[in-house]
């Protein structure tokens, strides 16, 4: 089971360096004029619902605001990652998710943030 988890963040990681920006930009051509004339006016920037590039994954900064599921594990936004989910059988077919995220098969998951590291306090 160790094994998988390592070879999914593996993934993840390596999906993350390859960076899809291809689909990004192909998602932003596709918005209609309705639906930016819609949008609100505060919506949240790609790098405040998107992790860095090279986040250590597990952290508090590998998350995807978006999904609310840590990025380096987010098939809506690494399609690649899909294989790897699929490959050991963390998936479910009916709502286009790995099985370990779906909210609507698993209505109990908790899928939680990890807690933010503390500043360290200088001393001045």
């Amino acid at each position: 089971m160790k094994t998988i988890i390592l070879t999914i963040l593996g993934m993840g990681i390596l999906a993350l360096a390859a960076c899809d920006k291809q689909n990004k930009t192909r998602e932003t051509a596709t918005k209609t004029t309705q639906d930016v004339a819609s949008a609100p006016a505060t919506e949240p920037s790609e790098a405040a619902t998107h992790a860095p590039a090279g986040v250590t994954p597990g952290s508090y900064e590998d998350w995807c605001e978006e999904h609310a599921v840590p990025e380096t594990m987010c098939t809506r936004c690494t399609p690649q990652l899909i294989a790897a989910f699929k490959a050991t059988g963390d998936w479910c077919s009916e709502h286009g998710l790995p099985e370990s995220q779906c909210l609507a098969c698993n209505p109990d998951l908790k899928i939680v943030r990890p807690a933010k590291p503390e500043e360290p306090q200088s001393n001045g």
